[in-house]
């Protein structure tokens, strides 16, 4: 029995060593199926990237129209959303979804 093994050792270590290899590359922390996790990851964390520069925007507008040279009609468009403030003779409706 020995003999036999003595003759295929090297078949025998390459067997194991191609099991080894391929077990790796489909699972491990390199391997193939972590590699689409963690591209799948990579396109949620873009797609948030950028919503958040689009409020970042937005907020950086909205803080510019708030700054030394006010802007009356926009201050004029928050009272009217935040308090629900009219002009006398004029009617609001509320529109809820």
């Amino acid at each position: 029995m020995f003999k036999s093994l003595k003759k295929n050792y090297l078949l025998l270590i390459s067997f194991f060593l191609i099991i080894y290899f391929f077990f790796n590359f489909l699972s491990g922390e390199r391997g193939l199926i972590s590699y689409f996790e963690k591209k799948k990851i990579l396109n949620n964390l873009k797609i948030k990237e950028l919503s958040l520069k689009t409020q970042i925007n937005d907020l950086d507008f909205k803080n510019s129209l708030l700054s030394d040279n006010l802007d009356l009609d926009y201050i004029e468009t928050l009272i009217r959303e935040r308090f629900l403030y009219g002009k006398k003779n004029e009617q609001i409706f509320i529109i809820e979804k």
